[in-house]
């Protein structure tokens, strides 16, 4: 499985941390980076992010910055995404299962390492449920004229 990470500089010794976790469990990572801890624009790695997914090149995307919102506002202006931002198991669990999320925000100034290594590992391994959430995800991207 292919995964795509990108972050802000917030987010970029999480970054790291996380690209080793999935690595360890047989991953192959596309990281858009950044790369270091310098100011940076969140939006100029997280399309990259995004059009991965969006495109297949990616299955899954990851993406962080300080609050997790600026990065996922921007996932989200996709038509085929559904980022989803978490901060709990729970939030995380349900992004997959009702909402058929295809990219995680973590919010790297909120979270610790430990729960956003949890957090990466729910996501990944929780199918979506289909169903009843089918009918509701398959009404989210709006149809351009």
């Amino acid at each position: 499985m292919k995964i795509a990470i990108g972050n802000d500089h917030a987010g970029t010794e999480y970054k790291f941390k996380i690209i080793k976790h999935l690595e360890n469990q047989g991953y192959e990572i596309l990281n858009f980076g950044t790369n270091t801890n310098e100011s940076m624009d969140y939006p100029d790695t997280i399309h990259p992010v995004a059009e991965a997914v969006e495109n297949n090149e990616a299955d899954f995307g990851i993406i962080l910055c300080g609050s997790g919102n600026g990065a996922q506002i921007t996932a989200n202006k996709h038509q085929g995404i559904r980022a989803a931002l978490c901060w709990n198991d729970e939030l995380v669990s349900l992004a997959r299962q009702h909402n058929n999320a295809n990219i995680l925000s973590i919010p790297a100034r909120f979270v610790s390492l430990h729960q956003a290594l949890g957090f990466v590992d729910i996501f990944l391994n929780t199918k979506f449920e289909g169903g009843r959430h089918q009918k509701r995800v398959a009404k989210i991207p709006i149809e351009c004229n």
